[in-house]
């Protein structure tokens, strides 16, 4: 048998027939009984199993009803051969391929299985690809005639049911419905291009005006330009500044160490002044004490020559006297001894006790002292606590102040927020379109009214207001779902479109959304099967409108039957993620939670910002009295924020207050603290000098004690030498007298030398304590005038360099030397006139900057980044353009092959239906016109001797007419290929004589063709020839 041919078919609970089974020939079967004994149903399974809709059977309206009555369910097994070259994966399916087509009362399935029975396939492309590649076309009336296609076309003498059936059989409907639905989508497809390309134009305007904004702005940035310029100089001008300051605090130490040599000379040349005047005053006293010496000697020479002169008779009273002299002059001596001795002890005994004196009183002070620098250094402690806790306590104010103003500003954000939607609302009371597009939309509806002649269709819209939801629940997740779906308007074709878009224009109301949706199409009926399988409802289930189209629009454009809402986040998340269930798209919680989930990727996105919520909502009143109630409580919370505000402001003043008052008694507290450690310090130093300097200095009366001691030792010897002289007296008083005058000349002579002696010597004390004060007064210059400003100069030098150092990096941060010198460098500009000029240009920068929002930067790329997203959307449009043009030219070449092809067909038709008149010596001729769609038949009858023509066929005899008829579809079948055919109850309206002759006919033709047909006739059939080509089996009668 050849391959796509039908070999049994099996009906298990098929309309009338509990079980059959029915073999078919590879040639011609006929298949008869009486009426109601279920022929027809063994067609309408045919066109069931191979995919035919249960309305286009014209038995049932759908499948389930071909369930037999009382049963569950329905089933059509078809065996397929697949044999030769045209068999189908034979490798998969093997000599036969078994269909099989199971109906229950909620869902069908099919089922393609090999010719051991194994399941190999069971979706519907699958089953396509089968029809495609045996050319099994149900639908082709040359295919499956059934009764009612039979009654349509071979028995109705209607040129136009000729033609239609003509038109089906031959495919040129397919094809040319095919065109026709190409034709529109190009021309739609050429609108959206049109109008895309429209777009554009209102883009480059915006670019043009932006381009203008930027020329207008240059001037900006040249300012701006001018003060970054400026900061570069400025901050360079800072280091030279310091580097100025530095070369003169260098010059300033250098000329402050200059002064060191010349006061180190003077101190060096006092040293040595000093030194030679100490030298000149020990060689002085040694003078004077020698001439001291001298004196003695010559007064005693003197006594003893007037001794010798005057008492050389009374030598022994007068040695007698000198001896009492020298007696007296011992005791004086002595006595001046026991003197000075007491004078050195009574000096020790008074600085001793003067000493105690001094020290106790220096120590009782130091006490005093040690006890307030104590007590002041603990009332300075405790101040500094009370003003820590003071600081910490203003602090807290300070921040609860600050909280409060947050909460204040941000209730007064919500009560602005709260009274804005009341506003809302209360307009939306009036009139429910402000809520979709606002005073915009209104403007619109006045434009559409003025216009509405333009229109085929007025437009419907915005969909917002024709939608009601079942419950206000779900009004933020249904916003948050269509969003700006909400605001667009349904027009019924692209001119309307166009017409909706200049009023859109001429109200103002950019970026308006248009849908392009046919208005005449009925509710969609979404089988159960393509909902997602959840007890939570979808937006479809919740929303309402007494339009349909705003439901399908919804439907295709919005997705309103795949996305699911829920209660909150958590239910939301596991409706989404962890179930996983068929057909959901997205889930939306009550408070605009969005989440889906995308191959592996899970995405949630929190509710969208600004959106205007209770655009849905029908009980308005209710919702403005509760944000009312809700804005009244927020401002009776703020002003009682604002009372604590205000009372922990004075709290704050009064701490401030409190705080000033402790730190300035804290800061006399460490004055007088200091104060008194500077006295502490002066005391001790007061203490070590004056214990120095309050030395006993004995070392004079020691020294002249000494001296006396001498001298009576010296006298005593004297008084010895006296002695022993006075016997020698009067031999020498006579060589005496003579050198007496010379001698006593010569002694005051040396008496004169001796006061000049001892007035230089008064000199030379006097210079050496000038010269000690010079160097003394040199000396303590050199530590207050040279030293101590050359330690400041040098720590002010170091914190210059520090502070060039950081005003280098900080400058090197902003740019480098070298840009300034390329801009010029700051000679001539000094740090005030560059802060200056940079404030002025910053005021006038700041004023030119009000007139533009934007940055040029932010406006040069947004220009740059329009201009390259217009480049794109005009290489996309163009490519767009390119693309319907050469869609257009090929839909055209089609269309002129398809017009040539159905010239062909029916000329090949007309040749085909001669053929077969021609057996009884008929000829005829058949007109097709494709513009009007009537397909006429002409005929020549040979027993006519005029040979007239008969144009209509209701001019014939029955016979001649089924005849003609039958002829007709032989020519079409000739023109179709199929691997098996089907006909029923084609004779049904013949005579005994014209179906023997057609019966004849259509068996010669069936046989000589070759393909695999199916006749099914009530009819008896006894006078088909029998053959082994021809195969008849009789159906069982009706059960009573």
């Amino acid at each position: 048998m050849a391959a796509g041919t039908i070999s049994r078919i099996r009906l298990e609970n098929f309309m009338c027939h509990s079980s059959l089974h029915i073999e078919l020939g590879e040639h011609v079967n006929f298949v008869t009984g009486q009426n109601g004994s279920g022929k027809s149903a063994i067609l309408t399974a045919l066109c069931v199993a191979f995919g035919s809709r249960a309305k286009n059977t014209q038995r049932a309206a759908s499948l389930k009803d071909f369930i037999k009555t009382g049963c569950s369910y329905a089933s059509i097994v078809v065996d397929i051969n697949n044999h030769g070259e045209d068999a189908f994966k034979p490798e998969v399916y093997g000599n036969v391929i078994i269909l099989e087509r199971r109906i229950t009362e909620s869902s069908s399935s099919t089922v393609l299985k090999d010719q051991h029975g194994r399941k190999v396939a069971h979706r519907k492309d699958d089953l396509i690809e089968i029809i495609e590649h045996f050319n099994i076309d149900v639908e082709n009336p040359c295919v499956i005639m059934s009764q009612d296609k039979s009654r349509e076309f071979l028995h109705s003498g209607n040129d136009r049911d000729k033609f239609k059936f003509f038109f089906k059989a031959t495919l040129l409907q397919q094809v040319n419905d095919m065109l026709g639905s190409i034709r529109e989508k190009l021309t739609s497809a050429d609108a959206i291009v049109e109008e895309l390309e429209n777009s554009i134009g209102t883009v480059l305007k915006d670019l043009d005006d932006i381009q203008r904004k930027i020329k207008n702005m240059e001037h900006i940035e040249e300012i701006a330009q001018e003060i970054d310029n400026l900061k570069k100089k400025l901050a360079w001008a800072w280091v030279y500044d310091v580097v100025k300051k530095i070369e003169g605090q260098a010059d300033k130490l250098e000329k402050l160490k200059e002064r060191i040599p010349a006061c180190q000379e003077r101190i060096d040349r006092n040293t040595a002044i000093i030194e030679e005047l100490r030298k000149e005053v020990i060689l002085k006293k040694e003078n004077v004490r020698s001439f001291l010496e001298n004196t003695q000697e010559v007064r005693r020479m003197k006594e003893k020559l007037e001794n010798d002169m005057h008492e050389a008779v009374k030598r022994k009273i007068d040695i007698e006297k000198e001896h009492a002299r020298g007696v007296q002059m011992l005791n004086k001596m002595n006595k001046r001894v026991t003197q000075l001795q007491a004078q050195v002890c009574e000096f020790e005994l008074q600085h001793m006790q003067e000493s105690q004196a001094e020290v106790s009183q220096i120590e009782d002070k130091m006490r005093e002292l040690h006890q307030e620098i104590n007590s002041a250094h603990v009332n300075a402690t405790r101040l500094k606590d009370e003003e820590k806790k003071l600081s910490e306590e203003l602090l807290g104010i300070s921040k609860s102040i600050g909280d409060i103003e947050k909460e204040i500003n941000e209730d007064a954000r919500r009560i602005n927020h709260l009274k804005q939607q009341i506003k809302d609302f209360q307009q939306r009371q009036h009139d429910k379109l402000t809520a979709f597009g606002g005073d915009r939309a209104l403007r619109l509806f006045r434009s559409i009214e003025r216009h509405q002649s333009r229109f085929k269709c007025p437009p419907v819209g915005p969909i917002g207001s024709h939608v009601q939801l079942s419950s206000d629940y779900w009004s933020v997740a249904v916003d948050c779902a269509f969003g700006r779906l909400l605001d667009a308007f349904i027009v019924s074709c692209h001119k309307d479109s166009l017409a909706l878009r200049e009023c859109a224009k001429e109200a103002n109301y950019h970026n308006l959304q248009i849908i392009i949706y046919d208005f005449a199409k009925p509710l969609h009926d979404i089988p159960n099967h393509l909902l997602p399988s959840t007890k939570h409802p979808t937006i479809l289930s919740v929303i309402r409108s007494e339009s349909p189209t705003i439901l399908n629009v919804l439907v295709d454009q919005g997705h309103a039957e795949r996305q699911v809402l829920v209660q909150d986040y958590e239910v939301g998340k596991s409706v989404a993620f962890d179930q996983r269930i068929r057909n959901l798209k997205e889930v939306y919680t009550s408070d605009g939670f969005k989440m889906f989930f995308r191959g592996s990727v899970e995405t949630i996105l929190p509710p969208i910002k600004n959106l205007r919520v209770g655009r849905l909502c029908t009980s308005l009143g209710e919702k403005i009295t509760e944000m009312q109630k809700e804005a009244t409580g927020m401002e009776q919370l703020n002003l009682e924020r604002k009372g604590q505000k205000r009372k922990l402001g004075v709290q704050r003043d009064e701490i401030e207050l409190q705080f000033r008052s402790l730190k300035k008694k804290r800061e006399d507290e460490e004055r007088h603290l200091e104060r008194k450690k500077v006295q502490l310090d002066d005391t001790k130093k007061f203490s070590a000098v004056n214990n120095h300097d309050n030395a006993v200095d004995t070392s004079e009366l020691e020294s002249e004690m000494m001296q006396v001691k001498e001298d009576i030792g010296n006298k005593e010897l004297v008084l010895q030498k006296i002695n022993v002289k006075l016997t020698d007296a009067l031999q020498e008083e006579n060589n005496r007298r003579a050198s007496y005058k010379d001698f006593i000349d010569s002694t005051y002579a040396k008496m004169g030398s001796i006061s000049d002696v001892e007035h230089e010597l008064q000199l030379v004390e006097e210079k050496i304590h000038d010269a000690q004060q010079e160097k003394a007064h040199y000396e303590d210059l050199m530590e207050r005038r040279v030293l101590a400003p050359i330690k400041i100069a040098e720590s002010e030098y170091s914190d210059l360099q520090q502070l060039h150092q950081e005003y280098v990096e900080k400058a090197s941060k902003i740019c480098t030397e070298s840009e300034v010198e390329a801009l010029g460098g700051v000679a001539g500009s000094t740090v005030e006139q560059l802060s200056t000029e940079i404030n002025k240009l910053t005021r006038r920068l700041q004023e030119e900057s009000k007139r533009y929002t934007e940055s040029i930067d932010d406006l040069r790329a947004l220009y740059d980044k329009k201009r390259r997203k217009i480049l794109r959307k005009q290489q996309m449009y163009a490519g767009f353009r390119d693309k319907l043009n050469a869609c257009q030219k090929a839909l055209d070449l089609r269309w002129k092959k398809f017009q040539r092809n159905a010239g062909l067909l029916k000329r090949q038709l007309t040749w085909l239906f001669n053929e077969h008149l021609g057996k009884k010596g008929i000829s005829g001729h058949i007109n097709v016109d494709y513009k009007n769609q009537v397909l006429s038949v002409e005929l020549t009858m040979p027993q006519d001797a005029s040979r007239d023509t008969v144009r209509d066929t209701r001019g014939l005899s029955g016979g001649e007419r089924s005849f003609s008829t039958l002829c007709f579809t032989l020519a079409l079948h000739g023109m179709t290929e199929a691997p098996f055919r089907a006909m029923d109850e084609f004779d049904v309206f013949m005579d005994a004589v014209s179906r023997k002759i057609s019966l004849d006919t259509l068996v010669d033709f069936a046989v000589a063709q070759g393909s695999q047909w199916i006749f099914i006739t009530p009819h008896d059939i006894s006078m088909v020839k029998a053959g082994d080509r021809i195969k008849k089996q009789q159906m069982a009668p009706p059960r009573g």
